[in-house]
């Protein structure tokens, strides 16, 4: 072997000396985040297991081996939280790191979130204070009407006003059904985040991009092909007789058609399959982290093993599925440190390398050290609890808040509380309030204080501008549809007698709710 010069060595030293330091920069580079957001999708609704070792914490029958891969190569969150029980609310908290409570969002109703609008910073805004040079872009369902995407930091998005459930469903005519090659766009969607995603790899840009799904949602759709899989597949136990009608025997988009939701899923999974090899295919897999959630629970036919599902506080309303991979996440590794939506904001920022303050009126808290230390993480936030409100002005009015491994769930109406350890009862079944009535005590109080301290909204108020709106607009809207096609529909004329008994379907559903809406009115107020 020949010796070394030293010239030679100081040639090899300072090559080395190189090496390191580009190995040192692609280690420390700004990372990547792309956040899949689905839509309505339950807690058990995968062929993950969401607790290790539990069977019935996943699906026996629909199948998701995208995500599973995914699972085996990162870290399940066990006990992850959407802010709410429904869409809005928790997009619009997720975007801000704030509570739907202090956000003035809690429900469907934006009335309060749009006139006085509390946010601070969004996801996009907080990676750009990090570094600069993020690229932030929005593709799918948007719903949040309180502010336009680009107002939120996007750079990127396909509609500058945001977008709704029925682009889900329709061409931008919102009258002509998605073909049938891209049910509920899952694969549009991908190329177009696909798309944003080599853009910025090509041009060595860190970027964000959210790709919110419409899927699983209603209206369901899926492929053909899919849905003929399953219709092969034993039946499961949840199945009904007319899930195995003919596809020409069952409506169009159909809601509660079994074989159509088990195919929209995996669907939605092949979609994310494709995202994922594209990553890889990139290789930019090292230096982005992939997060798969939900926006609130779902579940088609019941949320087993978990109590309720979408629309309510109970765990089938709020915990949802929730995956992650990316550098330095353990692989094939469960968590079961309590999370919410509203933790994102500030764990990107983290992850990101930003070091400013964040805004004090924050709600969430970084779980980036769950990403690599797992359960084993020391994550604190103010008063060791999730607290979630949702003043449901048309159901049951619920808060809850939870803390350690107890749940007091709170009907706003009638005042009464609940209070479940969910380590030993997932399904929310015994009521331990007599058997704890401290910890009860407690945790009401520091909910309630919560609550008054952000001024949350009343589900009176929110009634009382639900009703005006039936009585004050709505009623006179649909009563003068009505009387306008009743000479025609007397006349014989079909598409009138359809649009008059529509007119007239909605306001009996008006009148009801007006109905309804005064009696719960009046209920709270007696309880109070």
């Amino acid at each position: 072997m020949a010796s070394l010069t030293p010239h030679s060595l100081k040639i090899k030293l300072w090559a080395f000396f190189i090496a390191s330091c580009v190995a040192l920069s692609a280690k420390t580079a700004a990372p990547n985040f792309v956040l899949v957001y689905i839509d309505d999708l339950g807690w058990a609704d995968t062929s993950v297991e969401m607790i290790e070792g539990r069977e019935n914490t996943r699906s026996d029958f629909y199948q998701t081996p995208h995500l599973q891969g995914m699972a085996d190569r990162g870290l399940v969150f066990s006990d992850a939280y959407a802010p709410a029980p429904v869409c809005t609310p928790s997009r619009n908290a997720m975007l801000h790191g704030m509570t739907p409570a202090r956000m003035l969002n809690s429900t469907l109703n934006t009335d309060r979130s749009s006139k006085e609008y509390r946010g601070k910073i969004t996801i996009p805004q907080a990676l750009k204070l990090a570094n600069p040079e993020y690229v932030a872009a929005h593709f799918g369902k948007w719903h949040i009407p309180a502010m336009k995407p680009s107002d939120a930091g996007y750079d990127f998005t396909e509609k500058e006003k945001g977008t709704g459930n029925g682009e889900g469903d329709y061409l931008d005519d919102m009258r002509t059904h998605l073909p049938d090659d891209d049910p509920k766009r899952l694969f549009s969607l991908t190329q177009m985040t696909k798309d944003f995603i080599s853009e910025q790899a090509d041009a060595e840009r860190p970027f964000f991009v959210q790709l919110s799904h419409y899927s699983v949602h209603i209206w369901h759709d899926s492929l053909k092909e899919t849905r003929e899989k399953y219709r092969a597949l034993p039946r499961p136990i949840k199945a009904v007789d007319s899930d195995y009608l003919p596809d020409d025997e069952i409506p169009d988009f159909k809601h509660n058609w079994l074989l159509n939701y088990a195919a929209m899923i995996e669907d939605t999974d092949r979609s994310f399959g494709d995202l994922l090899d594209h990553i890889e295919a990139l290789g930019i897999d090292d230096n982005t982290y992939v997060i798969f959630t939900s926006d609130n629970g779902g579940g088609l036919r019941g949320n087993a093993p978990l109590q309720g599902a979408k629309g309510d506080l109970t765990e089938g309303g709020i915990r949802i599925p929730l995956v992650v991979c990316g550098p330095g996440v353990p692989k094939g590794q469960y968590c079961s440190v309590p999370t919410a939506g509203w933790d994102w904001l500030p764990t990107f920022y983290q992850l990101a390398g930003g070091t400013a303050p964040l805004p004090e009126e924050l709600d969430g808290v970084s779980i980036a050290d769950t990403f690599t230390l797992g359960d084993a993480a020391v994550v604190e936030r103010p008063g060791d609890a999730l607290i979630f409100h949702f003043p449901w002005y048309n159901g049951e009015p619920e808060s809850s808040i939870r803390r350690g491994d107890f749940k007091l769930l709170k009907n706003l109406d009638t005042q009464a509380i609940a209070l479940y350890k969910l380590s030993e009862d997932l399904s929310e079944k015994y009521d331990l309030k007599s058997s704890y009535p401290e910890m009860a005590a407690s945790l009401e109080q520091q909910m309630t204080e919560y609550l008054d301290s952000v001024g949350a909204e009343d589900v009176n108020q929110l009634r009382a501008g639900f009703l005006e709106n039936i009585e004050g607009e709505w009623l006179t809207k649909a009563e003068a549809r009505a009387d306008s096609n009743r000479v025609a529909a007397a006349a014989g004329n079909a598409q009138a007698q359809q649009q008059l008994a529509e007119a007239k379907k909605y306001i009996k559903w008006l009148k009801q709710e007006a109905i309804f809406t005064r009696e719960r009115m009046a209920m709270s107020e007696d309880a109070k």
